[in-house]
């Protein structure tokens, strides 16, 4: 039997109200914020994510899905949204006729492939949500007001135990004398770190600060960080956004080891963290990118955005809102029909129920009563409405509550309004 690749999986029917519950949450949360839906390809040339991620990154380097089409050209599958979003943003001219200053919020929904070693929340096509917003200002307000929709969003979800961590990664023309200090001080523990450190120490030794191994962790707490080395434009500027969470009442804590994974970083960058996933523990990631659009051919702009994935939120839920959700996407009646007439009569009785709003479902099978109504308890509705011909001459129906047992005769209006109600 054919089965799904290793790292991939199938989201059945039974986890998809949970699913669909984070995208709805997200998708209101962008709707008061102001964002528009955007959707890109999910096959990219390979260039866009070598120049506008990075080579050195472990994306690049070894989790990436690439191939040459017939035209011999490397197309890769998208690692990630940012860069795509962006390259869009440059490639229809969405920065045309704004107004000095004025940004566009984009977001999207959709799947991403990587590499990856499978564990708890991760696979090798795993789905997103993401939001940037990109224009000509790098007010540090509009990332406190992301990190406040963030704040919304995940409350509305019912996740209250997760945690900020905020830290600024300055500019890139900031880095050169600290990159120096850093590669002097891992160069001195060099032996002791695992062989992805030392291949990002060759490539881009800030990537170290994003291993994740435990024992390289002990010896990386001990390396300069960033944070005591960047300039004075990107202090001011982590410190108006610092202000300004503190102006929205949003607790925080400045973690100066944290780089984020992509070369595209510059100034501030952030994690929220979750309490209870263990050591795959963040929720959602992001920061600024001012420089992305130019470094794959677009002119100047500045760019602040994140993204979350789908499988780690719906992980985070907490149990009594899942227990909710599956119960709201509860069936709200099964029909049951006695004989063929009844069957014919049931049909049409269904579709006036979902005309009205309702879900209705029904089996399409002549059975037994006993076996009908074990039909009905099994689809998980809160109701069965039971036709036989008695019930066609008489115009009215008996529904059954599957839960307490309680039964009424009611007609096709009274069924209706209490199914409603």
């Amino acid at each position: 039997m054919i089965q799904t690749i290793r790292g991939t999986r199938d989201i059945l029917p039974a986890d998809i109200p949970l699913w669909q519950r984070v995208e709805e949450a997200a998708r209101e949360a962008f709707r008061r914020y102001g964002y528009s839906e955007i959707r890109t390809p999910i096959i990219e040339k390979t260039e866009l994510f070598t120049r506008g991620v990075g080579e050195a990154t472990d994306i690049v380097h070894k989790e990436m899905y690439t191939f040459t089409d017939r035209n011999e050209e490397s197309i890769t599958l998208r690692p990630e949204a940012t860069a795509s979003v962006v390259r869009a943003y440059i490639q229809h001219r969405l920065y045309a006729n704004r107004a000095p200053g004025e940004v566009t919020k984009l977001y999207y929904i959709g799947p991403m492939f990587r590499r990856e070693r499978p564990q708890a929340g991760r696979y090798r096509q795993f789905y997103q949500i993401g939001g940037e917003v990109i224009g000509a200002s790098d007010d540090p307000m509009i990332e406190a007001e992301v990190i406040e929709m963030l704040d919304w969003f995940l409350i509305s979800l019912g996740i209250e135990d997760s945690q900020l961590l905020v830290n600024s990664v300055g500019d890139s023309h900031e880095r050169g004398p600290y990159l120096e200090k850093l590669r002097e001080s891992i160069a001195a523990v060099l032996d002791r770190l695992c062989n992805d450190c030392r291949h990002r120490y060759e490539t881009n030794a800030l990537r170290v600060f994003d291993c994740k191994f435990e024992n390289c962790q002990e010896i990386i707490a001990g390396l300069p960080t960033i944070t005591d080395a960047i300039g004075a434009e990107s202090r001011a500027h982590f410190e108006q956004f610092k202000s300004h969470l503190d102006a929205r009442c949003i607790a925080y804590t400045v973690n100066p080891r944290m780089v984020r994974g992509l070369d595209y970083y510059s100034r501030t960058a952030f994690e929220i963290i979750g309490g209870h996933l263990g050591a795959q523990n963040t929720l959602v990631g992001g920061g600024r990118y001012d420089g992305l659009a130019e470094t794959i051919g677009g002119p100047p702009t500045k760019g602040f955005g994140f993204a979350f994935g789908l499988d780690r939120m719906v992980m985070s839920m907490p149990e009594a809102e899942a227990a909710r959700v599956r119960e709201r996407a509860r069936p709200d009646v099964f029909l049951v029909h006695l004989g063929e007439a009844a069957r014919n009569h049931a049909a049409f009785i269904a579709r006036k129920l979902r005309a009205a709003g309702l879900a209705a479902g029904m089996d399409f099978t002549d059975r037994k009563m006993k076996k009908a109504m074990a039909l009905a308890s099994e689809s998980g509705a809160r109701f069965a409405l039971i036709i036989g011909d008695n019930e066609i001459a008489a115009g009215v129906y008996a529904l059954k509550n599957l839960e307490t047992g309680e039964q009424q005769s009611l007609d096709v209006e009274a069924i209706i309004e209490k199914l409603k109600r």
